[in-house]
């Protein structure tokens, strides 16, 4: 079922929205007065989390999108702004990582995968938004990023090359489209509870390593990543550009992981 847009509130696309840190963002955005839209590769999973956010009162639109795919990404722009009027917030969270293990597993077509969708999809979905952003007056673009792409590990390695790539994607971007009124920053998770990072789940001794050693003696939950991407996206970060907001429970002070 279809909605009536509503001029006067602030849009934001959530890549990779349909579970884990796009959806908890996806439903909180939308529990603060945004109009959200709910994207990945598969529109059924998109279209059950926007159900459940409009059973709740909130706006929302489900769009299907490969974030490695130009045409894609053109028409998830496109259609966001035909529906809705306006853009104010992408929020990059779709990644990939096909491999775990040490980097001789990396072959080149994983290899490919891994910085066409994480690097490469970023840089050209951020480049469709800008022309939107800038015309909202004050838009604001959230790589999600992580701690792989500040320490170096022997279990992700090629994915953690990717993220240092985003990391430095921000930074170029905070410069390009600063004077068009966006802010561009990241927020690099520690281990978060989600299906992404199943395969890290699954070792136990890697779980108590990380409760062990992070100073919150905990994981992260998918919620406390959107809470940051909240402050990120939204009024209360308005002199922040260019920013890597490590969110890791504090993991990063004890040297890495």
């Amino acid at each position: 079922m279809s909605e009536q847009a509503d001029s006067h509130k602030p849009v934001a696309i959530i890549t990779g929205s349909s579970r884990g840190i796009g959806r908890a963002s996806a439903e909180l955005l939308a529990e603060r007065g945004w109009q959200v839209v709910v994207t990945s590769r598969n529109l059924d999973s998109c279209q059950a989390v926007v159900d459940h956010i409009r059973d709740r009162g909130g706006s929302a639109l489900a769009l299907a999108c490969h974030i490695g795919r130009e045409e894609s990404l053109q028409r998830l722009v496109a259609d966001t702004v035909a529906h809705f009027g306006r853009l104010d917030a992408v929020v990059m969270n779709a990644a990939s990582n096909p491999v775990y293990g040490r980097s001789d597993n990396v072959d080149l077509k994983a290899f490919d995968v891994i910085m066409h969708n994480n690097v490469f999809g970023s840089l050209r979905l951020a480049h469709l938004s800008q022309p939107h952003l800038k015309a909202a007056g004050s838009g604001s673009l959230v790589l999600v990023s992580s701690i792989a792409g500040q320490f170096g590990n022997r279990l992700i390695g090629a994915y953690g090359l990717s993220k240092a790539a985003e990391n430095q994607l921000v930074r170029n971007l905070a410069l390009e489209f600063g004077g068009d009124g966006i802010r561009v920053n990241a927020v690099a998770p520690g281990l978060v509870k989600t299906d992404f990072s199943q395969a890290l789940l699954d070792d136990e001794r890697m779980v108590r390593y990380f409760e062990r050693t992070t100073p919150l003696a905990r994981l992260a939950e998918p919620e406390d990543i959107a809470r940051v991407i909240a402050f990120l996206v939204g009024p209360d970060s308005q002199w922040l550009s260019g920013q890597i907001i490590t969110a890791d429970g504090g993991l990063s002070v004890t040297g890495g992981f």
